[in-house]
């Protein structure tokens, strides 16, 4: 037993080094002791900086996970916190981590410190929040649907008739442009509504293999040529090693073009549009309990532009909402469906006066792919 020793060790360290956990161990004076290379990313100090501190040098402002820690050395009881404990970071908005802490014994059974465990909550936090935004949105749709027809009927009784007026009416008459402004109203109204039907509508998905790299540079060409009183350079960073994705190219195509016409309507004169892709190591999901978790493919749209103000941005996917002047407020809901048919998030994330970063996560499927599964 006492030769296996070192090759348990060393196992135990490899295990230690590869886990997505932070792992971070104290002895019984809270000095760190052991500080895994989750711990480094998670907290934002290097081992060198954090082996040899006392815990409250690095965590002075942490009450509850110094709190905790100290209970564990004084009961030698384990203690996991309810609540999500915010990790301030340099860059960035505070991590939100659950945290554990265990007794840490030595082979004779002694108490000689604590081990923490922290596990980085803001992929379940953005999960979350894109199923809020799905059912909220499911919910409008429902509404809308029933509103819906009773509009519809009596938009097509007044389009009738503007359209039987304009017949009996001289091709002289003044009285015309009323139709006219009548009839291209209704069909206005009823574009709206359609649109909103789109929300509520079960599309089913047509999947295949689609080339992001292809689309996103298709839909920046013909974005380039789109704004010629604007000066705005499009940049694109995209990852060719990013392999055909299974979903619905028309939808898509039809998320994309409004993300990126955001992007640029939102630059007054001149600016700069960065279409970034990449395979994210943040996130991965699952499909179903009996299938491994696959990673996502995420695209970055960041612009330059006025950005949005702190109250409107919880209200962007919020139908009908618009900060554009001529805005239907429709665009970012059906965008938000589109993500959310394809098992993927979208994230919004701007600074006003700054400019916007539009963020959409999408599975990388290796398998048959099956809306809705």
């Amino acid at each position: 037993m006492t030769d296996e020793r070192p090759q348990d060790l060393s196992l135990y360290m490899r295990v230690l080094e590869n886990m997505e956990e932070a792992v971070i161990a104290v002895d019984d004076l809270e000095r760190v002791v052991l500080f895994n290379p989750a711990a480094q990313v998670c907290c934002g100090f290097s081992e060198r900086q954090a082996l040899g501190r006392h815990l409250a040098d690095l965590f002075s402002d942490q009450s509850e996970l110094l709190s905790m820690t100290r209970t564990v050395l004084e009961t030698g009881r384990s203690f996991t916190s309810h609540e999500d404990v915010l990790l301030p970071r340099y860059l960035g908005d505070p991590l939100p981590v659950g945290l554990s802490v265990a007794p840490l014994y030595s082979l004779q059974g002694r108490l000689e410190g604590a081990v923490l465990i922290l596990r980085d909550q803001s992929q379940v936090r953005q999960l979350e929040d894109t199923v809020r935004q799905a059912d909220r949105l499911a919910m409008l749709g429902t509404l809308a649907a029933g509103l819906a027809h009773e509009i519809k009927n009596p938009l097509g009784g007044i389009k009738g008739a503007a359209q039987l007026l304009d017949l009996e009416l001289p091709p002289e008459s003044p009285l015309r442009e009323y139709t006219t402004v009548m009839t291209r109203e209704v069909n206005r109204v009823n574009d709206l509504i359609e649109e909103l039907l789109d929300l509520a509508r079960p599309h089913p998905l047509r999947p295949g293999a689609v080339n992001l790299s292809r689309v996103l540079s298709d839909l920046v060409l013909l974005q380039k040529q789109s704004y010629p009183n604007k000066s705005i350079d499009f940049q694109m960073q995209l990852d060719p090693s990013i392999p055909p994705i299974r979903g619905d190219e028309s939808l898509l195509v039809r998320l994309f073009l409004n993300l990126l016409k955001n992007a640029a309507e939102a630059i007054d004169e001149a600016g700069t549009v960065t279409i970034t892709s990449r395979v994210s190591g943040q996130y991965r999901i699952n499909r179903s309990s009996d299938q491994r978790p696959v990673p996502l493919v995420t695209i970055e749209i960041r612009d330059t532009g006025r950005g949005i103000e702190p109250d409107a941005l919880d209200r962007i996917f919020t139908p009908f909402f618009s900060t554009k002047v001529k805005g239907c407020g429709l665009g970012l809901a059906i965008c938000q469906k589109i993500v959310t048919d394809h098992e993927g998030f979208l994230k919004v994330e701007s600074t006003s006066g700054q400019g916007t970063v539009c963020t959409v996560a999408l599975p990388m499927h290796r398998g048959p792919f099956q809306a809705g599964a």
